[in-house]
């Protein structure tokens, strides 16, 4: 008998969390306008355009975030 691994390897297990401008600015408590106020000029997360779409990888966000806290 093999052991076999605790959770299973399909795409599903590394699937990412894209969202949209509204996503992010949601859960910011933002107004759209500031997401791309901060996109044009640069200090926003890093976003991909695919399509006519821009999103925001879950992975990206919260590195984001993490750099934004005061010390």
């Amino acid at each position: 008998m093999t052991d076999q691994p605790a959770e299973p390897t399909t795409t599903q297990a590394f699937a990412e969390e894209w969202l949209s401008p509204t996503e992010i600015c949601r859960e910011l408590q933002i107004p759209l306008p500031t997401f791309y106020q901060w996109r044009s000029r640069g200090v926003g997360p890093h976003a991909y355009k695919i399509g006519r779409h821009v999103r925001v990888n879950r992975t990206d966000l919260d590195h984001w975030i993490s750099l934004q806290s005061e010390t």
